[in-house]
């Protein structure tokens, strides 16, 4: 059986207020191809977008692989190294500080697609130069701009 195909994912999400209006951009490269996605909502948050943006990337594979993740979301990085999502779901979508998690639509998506494939996830400063997440901030941004705006399920 051959070695899964290897993906990197770059992703950013942006709001316009927070909530308000948002965006995603994500960029995939394999070692011979490259793909840019974005979308933008209406009324959303950052952490949707930044969610959202990952979600995006993952759904695009048609088969199991071997997937690098870097975003600038400490929170996502930390929820899915650090067992945050996992205790989550065990105490019923409920924080060691006893508080609802948000935005656990998104989580159970993840959480669902990240089973599907090898999946590490990487944190990288934003804004620091890193010329992948600095174009999927531009895909982001751009994508709110356009005023094409999909229906999120809230």
């Amino acid at each position: 059986m051959s070695a899964p195909p290897k993906v990197i994912i770059y992703t950013d999400g942006a709001c316009s207020g927070n909530p308000g209006a948002g965006g995603y951009g994500v960029v995939m490269m394999t070692s011979t191809k490259r793909k840019e996605l974005s979308a933008a909502f209406r009324a959303t948050t950052n952490n949707r977008m930044e969610l959202s943006a990952v979600i995006a990337g993952l759904a695009e594979l048609r088969t199991r692989c071997e997937v690098s993740i870097y975003t600038d979301s400490q929170l996502i990085v930390n929820a899915m190294t650090k067992g945050w999502i996992k205790n989550w779901q065990a105490n019923n979508w409920v924080t060691s500080s006893k508080s609802k998690v948000k935005n656990i639509d998104l989580w159970e998506k993840l959480s669902a697609l990240c089973k599907e494939h090898d999946v590490t996830f990487h944190w990288i400063r934003g804004h620091s130069g890193n010329a992948e997440n600095e174009r999927c901030d531009v895909l982001a941004r751009d994508a709110i701009k356009s005023g094409k705006f999909g229906d999120m399920d809230d």
